[in-house]
């Protein structure tokens, strides 16, 4: 990207979309009072909307009443709330939120819940974020949404904005394939987040967890050098931007008095004892009762270190009215007090443990009294208890242990790096830390301070913006070496049937159906396939029979018309249902009745046995309520209506579809153990195409055409025809030997 495409991109404002405004609301005296959120992203975004200006899009944390509003006057950006009602906080935050996506993210699959009425809840109040921003965001602006709790809210602006710039930062870890397939809505999910343009994970194995989601779960195109997603006609950028702290502000804050007697309960007199510091939100992914046990087991096999060394556990709360929560409190208590049973001395006590809150810079002065920093969580996006437990060594240098199994472990290489379950192993680490050289901590921590200096809040909002405002490109054309991997093992020695969709899979899709022309090179392409002695072609549409042949015009492969109701072609005998006749004069009259509505560009497709309402050239804001209106003739004349692209299909109710098509001609042409020595593969860009994906599931390689606005059952997207093209020319130039 150019410098000056940078530059351009500093003059947008921003537009943030987070679970929770930069403030808490809460009803005083005087009115509604803000309390300033002292949480990191905060920080680290107040400067930027501050100087672009923009809007902060969140909860307010509790219900306005009726004339209540939030007074912004005092910033230079503006304030939007989003209700959530005490119901919905219940389902979409302790619930979806909490009670799912965060175990679940964690990989803490044991803890997770899965309720369906929680997920619609959490669907409902990410649509709301989602057009509060359409509404408020300027046609310039870069919308940024953050974590968990906002996964969908990008489907919604893309739907309402499609030319939006939308970014999404998820400040969790994001798991392996087989953890995340655990939920049920995986697939829905990973297409709200490939509705934005750039999307940051915190380190490198997050981005390649999600790539492996997206292209396992939605047969999306893969570009894992280059870190681009392709997915349908879009292509969405996915990388890797830790995030850091702000390092000169806890640098400051550590340069003052320390308050460790307040803090700690201390005797007065200055202690020669060496103090581990653990400072974590009361949360079962941050390990404590694994630190716990840990220095129980040093203490056991250190027994020198006895009255030398304390640790000190502060636990913030958090989510204290949660049984889990609860439960995790009372076990913690417990091994306190077993640890400190066991060990303790008149004069001494191994453990002080304190449950609350702290000030920044109480937090400070006990990172830099402290030897030692024990930073031991079982999982763990970033933490920045780590940074700032680094950014505090002002004076005598410390040492910080790090669990593996955090996202700081990364890039933090000169910590004592240990796995939380090992007790031996931390324990270990404890002693080597205590016994450390002050040559080998002067050296490790410089080195950590160094970094963490450079690498600070301000440079991830910016490393993350300037890759916002690189412009979208174009989705690629899958290459022949990549056809080759997806499909060569597939059909190696095997038989190729092929079916092909005919609208928006052969040829781009136009306001007509008569303007939609086979290319000569497509055609060729066509005849190239048909022509090798391993594979049988099938063309199967919404259209006519006798139409979808002449705009085809090989007669050496098969037709299938009506969505399947009709069958020709050079391997089976004719074909057309049984039941067609019976519908054939009652057809007549159901186009009689939605002649009456059609209006404003609208127009019907007869086809001797369904019809399909074109709504292509209305205006869209017209287009539903006449679609409405004949799905409600559509249904009254006995037929079933079935949803095309800008179109209603209306089928008489026979259940036959593609898919059951798809099996009539594999039955017929190669038998009823097909399977066993026939492979198939079948392109398709609609709706009615998705019976055929369905049907064809672990049976065949399935492709969806076009844009990615809804889920599909097929097993990989394409972007366009010319995707297709390229297929077809892949098939139509394989090598013989690959073939039986």
């Amino acid at each position: 990207m150019t410098q000056s495409k940078i530059h351009r991109s500093e003059d947008r404002a921003v537009v943030v979309l987070s679970n929770r405004l930069p403030f808490a609301i809460k009803r005083g005296p005087q009115g509604l009072e803000k309390q300033v959120s002292p949480g990191g992203l905060v920080s680290a975004l107040e400067p930027v909307l501050r100087k672009r200006g923009g809007t902060w899009i969140g909860w307010p944390g509790i219900s306005l009443k009726t004339g209540e509003t939030l007074n912004g006057r005092d910033l230079p950006y503006s304030i939007q709330p989003v209700a959530v009602s005490e119901e919905e906080l219940e389902h979409y935050y302790h619930g979806f939120s909490n009670r799912t996506l965060w175990p679940l993210l964690h990989s803490f699959s044991q803890n997770t819940q899965f309720a369906p009425e929680d997920f619609k809840a959490y669907e409902q109040v990410n649509r709301r974020f989602g057009e509060t921003a359409a509404k408020l965001a300027g046609s310039d602006d870069m919308i940024w949404i953050h974590d968990y709790h906002l996964m969908l809210a990008p489907s919604t602006l893309r739907a309402r904005r499609p030319k939006a710039t939308i970014a999404f930062f998820l400040h969790t870890p994001f798991p392996s394939y087989d953890i995340f397939r655990l939920l049920p809505w995986d697939q829905e999910l990973l297409q709200g987040l490939l509705d934005c343009d750039l999307i940051g994970f915190h380190i490198e194995s997050y981005v390649h967890n999600f790539l492996d989601c997206v292209e396992r779960r939605l047969g999306a195109h893969v570009d894992r050098q280059r870190r681009l997603v392709h997915y349908g006609d879009r292509t969405i950028r996915v990388d890797a931007f830790p995030i850091g702290i702000d390092f000169a502000l806890y640098e400051q804050a550590a340069t003052l008095k320390p308050l460790v007697v307040k803090a700690v309960d201390s005797p007065q007199e200055p202690s020669s004892e060496q103090m581990i510091l653990g400072v974590d939100r009361l949360d079962y992914t941050k390990g404590i009762p694994e630190r716990i046990r840990a220095f129980e087991h040093f203490l056991e096999h250190y027994p020198e270190q006895r009255e030398k060394v304390t640790l000190l556990q502060v636990a913030v709360p958090s989510r204290s009215e949660v049984s889990e929560y609860q439960e995790l409190k009372r076990e913690i208590d417990a091994l306190v007090g077993q640890v400190n049973g066991r060990f303790a001395t008149a004069s001494w006590s191994p453990i002080r443990y304190l449950y609350g809150s702290f000030e920044r810079e109480e937090l400070a002065a006990l990172y830099r009294e402290a030897q030692v920093a024990l930073v031991t969580p079982l999982r763990d996006g970033m933490n920045l208890v780590a940074k700032e437990f680094v950014a505090c060594q002002v004076e005598d240098p410390g040492v910080l242990i790090l669990s593996r199994m955090a996202g700081a472990a990364d890039t933090m290489h000169e910590a004592l790096l240990v796995n939380p379950y090992n007790l031996e192993e931390t324990a270990a680490a404890i002693h080597r830390a205590l016994s450390m050289e002050e040559n080998e901590r002067g050296s490790r921590m410089a080195a950590l301070r160094s970094r963490e200096r450079r690498n600070n809040v301000e440079r991830w909002v910016r490393r993350f913006l300037e890759a916002s405002a690189i412009p979208a490109s174009a989705p690629e054309v899958p290459s022949h070496h990549e056809f080759q991997t997806w499909l060569g093992p597939f059909l190696h020695q095997h038989r190729l049937a092929l079916f092909v969709d005919y609208d928006g899979t052969l040829t781009p899709l136009c306001e007509h159906p008569a303007k939609a022309t086979l290319s000569e090179d497509m055609r060729l392409t066509l005849r190239n396939c048909a022509a090798r002695p391993d594979t049988d072609i099938t063309v199967i549409s919404g259209r006519a029979l006798n139409d979808v042949q002449e705009m085809v015009g090989l007669s050496e492969i098969t037709y299938s018309g009506n969505h399947g109701l009709e069958i020709n072609g050079a391997h089976i005998p004719h074909f057309q249902h049984e039941d067609l006749d019976h519908y054939s004069s009652r057809t007549v009259e159901l186009a009689k009745s939605l002649h009456e509505i059609i209006q404003g560009g609208a127009w019907l497709e007869e086809k001797a046995y369904t019809l399909t309402l074109h709504v292509r050239a209305m205006p869209q804001a017209e287009q539903e309520s006449l679609l409405t209106r004949a799905r409600e003739i559509i249904h009254d004349a006995g037929f079933q209506a079935r949803d095309a692209h800008c179109a209603l299909e209306a089928r008489p109710p026979i259940g036959w579809d593609k898919g059951r098509a798809v099996l009539h001609i594999l039955r017929t042409h190669y038998g009823p153990s097909w399977s066993e020595h026939v492979r198939v593969i079948y392109l398709g860009d609609d709706q009615t195409d998705e019976d055929a994906f369905r049907f064809l599931a672990g049976l065949a390689m399935t492709f969806r055409v076009g844009p990615a606005n809804t889920l599909t059952a097929a097993s990989r997207r394409l972007p366009n025809v010319s995707a297709v093209e390229a297929l077809l020319n892949w098939i139509a130039s394989r090598p013989e030997a690959e073939c039986l």
